[in-house]
């Protein structure tokens, strides 16, 4: 059993390839599935976010197009006229259950910018106070690659984070993560149970599962890597299966079962660590890495090697050691041409430097969240 039985708030990610054919018009079979499902979840009492992907892939069928459109303007495009098909179908089938829906559109600034990412979050609380389903999907019309979350597999994780879900399911074209890709090799092996994401874990790639799908493994592995950090398990399973949702949510062993951290991220600190804008990287010394990692002490100007990107005071940036691997994400006390003034210096010559001293750190320890143990 997986010990599913008091799940209150459950997120729920439908792939293209789960929603679709492999023409791109939508299975209204597995639509229907899917929705008598989440229904019958709700009339239980259990709050649920569908999150879907679909809009272009609907977008595709009913303009006839033989494959996914390359250019920007094509994409969105294509996902404006999807998302109209897209709601429109499940607002008809859940209205069939009694179930009311609201559409929610994100884009990666409402998770990037702090004040948009609580409006976020008590915008959803909200739907759920009124009785109704939310249904999240990518803003694809407006955003733009820069400002984009890229995938809803990590979509959906930064959605569970949000809300405090007690529960991730992902349903995809395939029954849950494999050491390689099924479809390709014989002696691919099943894997039932992730308990750490390791870095040979992270380095699993895997190509989109149909050529109407964006995610392969990849994005579902980091997907995993935020709810874990979350506290949150996940799942993944093939959603063409039927009752899929229902058997897990019964504790049926099915898909993949990511088990959550123990020291989860409070939830300052999961928007540090999963935040998608970051306008700068810091580079820092062997000495300073150890004191940031080892000891949780802050970062100094004196540990700073050099600087990338353009960023201000208050924003999340990266930070990299002399190998140019990432080990750690903060909120910076100066901004980058403050820091390009005083970085190597000692905090004592700041005020000198810049004729004002803020702070005596570039991040305080508070502010900062250290990569390696949030991929444990």
């Amino acid at each position: 059993m997986n010990g599913f039985d008091n799940i209150k708030r459950l997120v729920i990610k439908v792939g293209t390839s789960t929603l679709t054919y492999s023409t791109g018009k939508l299975s209204f079979h597995r639509i229907e599935s899917i929705i008598r499902q989440i229904a019958d979840l709700h009339n239980q009492g259990m709050e649920v976010i569908l999150v879907t992907s679909g809009a272009v892939g609907a977008g595709i069928g009913r303009l006839g197009l033989t494959a996914r459109p390359k250019t920007i303007p094509q994409k969105q495009a294509v996902a404006a006229i999807g998302q109209c098909i897209l709601m429109q179908h499940y607002e008809k089938l859940f209205s069939e259950y009694g179930q009311v829906v609201a559409q929610v559109l994100l884009t990666a600034e409402d998770i990037a910018l702090r004040k948009r990412y609580l409006n976020a979050r008590n915008t959803l609380i909200k739907i759920f106070e009124y009785g109704a389903i939310p249904i999240i999907n990518e803003n694809d019309t407006v955003a733009v690659d820069e400002l984009k979350v890229g995938d809803n597999d990590r979509l959906s994780a930064l959605v569970a984070s949000l809300i405090h879900a007690d529960l991730l399911v992902i349903l995809s074209d395939i029954d849950g993560l494999y050491n390689k890709d099924p479809r390709k090799h014989k002696d691919a092996q099943f894997i039932p149970v992730v308990k750490e994401i390791t870095e040979e874990l992270e380095a699993l790639k895997g190509e989109a599962g149909s050529s109407m799908g964006t995610g392969g493994m990849h994005t579902k592995i980091e997907a995993g890597k935020i709810a874990t950090s979350s506290g949150i398990p996940m799942i993944i399973a093939d959603g063409s299966r039927e009752n899929v949702i229902k058997d897990i949510i019964n504790g049926e062993k099915i898909g993949t079962l990511f088990i959550p951290c123990v020291d989860k991220l409070d939830s300052r600190r999961r928007w540090i660590a999963f935040n998608l804008n970051i306008p700068g990287i810091i580079k820092v010394d062997d000495g300073a890495r150890d004191a940031l990692l080892k000891r949780g002490k802050s970062l100094l100007p004196s540990g700073v090697l050099s600087i990338e990107g353009n960023f201000d005071a208050g924003d999340v940036v990266s930070i990299i050691d002399t190998n140019a691997k990432e080990f750690a994400r903060g909120i910076v006390n100066y901004s980058y041409q403050e820091l390009m003034k005083i970085k190597g210096l000692s905090t004592k010559d700041i005020e000198n430097v810049l004729g004002h001293k803020y702070y005596d750190e570039v991040i305080h320890r508070d502010n900062l969240v250290c990569l390696t143990t949030v991929r444990r």
